[in-house]
């Protein structure tokens, strides 16, 4: 009984802090635009070349149910990768990763279990 009850907790902490992607989208070409439409948040993400091998990757999150539109700007160099959510939005932790001239950004949720799951 103890092995099972073990069990089941082991299983539902891992089912609790396994992330799950929800979207992906990934841009080759610049001006080339991608979207996601995670929870409260839809996103557009595109980037141009600046000097220095850098990426400027612009993604502009605009809420579902009104609100201003927010936007973020950051350079990429090949192999950088970052991820973070919107400030004021619960959900979502949005990454954003560059290999050579493609863009990968994805947005991430965490599961949760309910209680009558582990019973």
């Amino acid at each position: 009984m103890i092995r099972k009850t073990l069990s089941a907790s082991v299983l539902a902490a891992l089912f609790l802090a396994t992330p799950t992607f929800a979207e992906e989208a990934t841009i080759g070409r610049p001006i080339e635009a991608g979207s996601l439409h995670e929870g409260h948040l839809d996103m557009v993400v595109y980037y141009i070349p600046v000097e220095g091998h850098l990426l400027e990757v612009t993604a502009t999150f605009a809420p579902k149910i009104g609100g201003d539109p927010q936007r973020v700007v950051m350079g990429l160099a090949d192999g950088d990768s970052v991820a973070f959510s919107m400030p004021g939005h619960r959900g979502p932790l949005y990454a954003f990763s560059r290999a050579g001239d493609e863009v990968t950004v994805s947005s991430e949720t965490d599961l949760p279990l309910r209680a009558e799951a582990m019973h």
